[in-house]
């Protein structure tokens, strides 16, 4: 009873034939590993740039107050100019 079994047993018909069903699981795995991956990576960088961390996300008063603090201008020049940025500013519609 056993020999009849091994014998129609998916392993029983050669090397790497009962692995078929599996052959499908390798890719698989690695497409879904790379769309988690980008996903996360995604929502990751997405936030950094809504949070303003990088060079374009600061604000002029931010730059200015900055430059202020590290002494490269005075503090004349500093009031002159946020004064022109605050008249400059858009206004909210």
């Amino acid at each position: 009873m056993l020999s009849a079994l091994a014998a129609t047993a998916p392993w029983a018909y050669g090397p790497g034939v009962g692995f078929f069903p599996f052959f499908f699981l390798v890719p698989l795995f690695w497409i879904l590993l790379f769309v988690v991956l980008f996903l996360v990576l995604g929502r990751r960088r997405r936030r950094w740039l809504a949070e303003g961390d990088w060079h374009q996300g600061r604000s002029a008063e931010a730059t200015l107050a900055e430059r202020f603090a590290n002494g490269d201008i005075d503090e004349v020049e500093y009031r002159a100019r946020l004064e022109v940025l605050r008249a400059n500013r858009e206004r909210p519609r």
